[in-house]
């Protein structure tokens, strides 16, 4: 299960654990985005099915969950990836702009781990009685280097980030009874639509009714561009790429981990 999986990193993400044979539902907030992402990997060959709607609602994550064991009569993989920006100068920030950066990115994981693990946990000790050992589940979160090392105008998207990482050591302690690894990413420069390039006005994205805007200039890309050790920016694959270590058997026993992905930056 793959969350904002309609485009950018989710969707690189959702069409390679696609490829490597994994049934794959894909969450977004647009409808036609994740219907879309099914589309393509579909006709890639893959298995997907699409279920679109906001993770912030606060009874969505067990629709999520639900629709994932309706479909697939199980889950073995969870990718907390879903995110926007919302950033502005500490004096700026509203409490409703505080609150919606920590609902998306850290409320919105916690909930649908929880839902999760109703589930998680009976079919865990049916396993354990029955063969001796649960089946390896993986769950991997997604924080930013915003979050670990901190970022000027993103005082709520880096506490949220942060509390990310907090999150993930914490239940790979709690969970490592049932065989689950829980670790996440932290992403330096990656090209998606937030942080697209513009020269006078920035672009903005629709969530939730609100405009928000996203877009970094080119002195500020290649600025990342010129700490990154590789000397470019990542892309959607990149990123995708370092999720999918955390998701093959090779990782099992990996967890509680934060692995950052930034080209050396």
């Amino acid at each position: 299960m793959v969350t904002g999986g309609g485009r950018g990193v989710g969707l690189a993400t959702a069409m390679k654990l696609a490829s490597d044979g994994a049934a794959v539902v894909v969450n977004d907030l647009d409808q036609e985005e994740a219907l879309s992402a099914v589309d393509v990997i579909r006709a890639g060959g893959g298995e997907a099915i699409a279920c679109a709607g906001d993770i912030t609602t606060v009874d969505f994550p067990e629709t999520l969950i639900n629709a994932a064991l309706d479909a697939y009569g199980g889950i073995d993989i969870i990718v907390n990836n879903a995110g926007y920006i919302w950033n502005g100068a500490m004096h700026n920030h509203s409490d409703e702009q505080w609150q919606a950066m920590l609902d998306v990115h850290v409320s919105a994981p916690f909930r649908i781990l929880r839902a999760f693990s109703t589930w998680l946990r009976e079919t865990a000790r049916r396993e354990i009685a029955e063969q001796g050992t649960a089946r390896c589940r993986k769950v991997v979160n997604i924080s930013s280097v915003s979050g670990t090392t901190g970022a000027a105008t993103q005082i709520a998207y880096s506490s949220g980030k942060a509390a990310v990482v907090g999150m993930t050591k914490t239940l790979a302690k709690e969970w490592g009874r049932y065989n689950v690894t829980v670790n996440c990413v932290a992403f330096g420069h990656i090209q998606t639509r937030l942080t697209q390039p513009y020269e006078r006005e920035p672009p903005t994205i629709e969530v939730g009714g609100r405009s928000h805007r996203v877009g970094l200039t080119d002195a500020q890309i290649q600025a990342t561009r010129a700490v990154a050790a590789l000397g470019r920016s990542g892309e959607p694959e990149d990123a995708a790429g370092a999720i999918y270590l955390f998701c093959i058997p090779e990782s099992d026993f990996i967890t509680g981990e934060m692995l950052t992905c930034s080209g050396g930056g």
